[in-house]
């Protein structure tokens, strides 16, 4: 696998973990209160993700959060804390 194959599976993965967002219906299955995004914030979130942003972020930072802004801010905490 390339170089270039390697970054777009990793893209791909973080992807699905921001697309992983906290609904209203999930709560009683993950325990943390829904939210509804805007799609225009999803589609940014989105792009950052897709344009490489979060290439060095733990895939962890991107999962069950509402915004990119809310990723950043947990990837930001996480590293605070190590």
């Amino acid at each position: 696998m390339s170089k270039s194959d390697r970054e777009v599976v990793t893209r791909a993965r973080r992807l699905m973990r921001f697309l992983t967002q906290p609904f209203q219906v999930t709560v009683a299955f993950t325990g943390k209160p829904g939210r509804s995004v805007e799609i225009e914030a999803t589609l940014a979130g989105c792009r950052a993700v897709l344009d490489g942003e979060a290439d060095a972020w733990s895939e962890g930072s991107l999962y069950m959060v509402g915004d990119i802004a809310e990723a950043r801010q947990k990837e930001a905490a996480a590293k605070a804390a190590s």
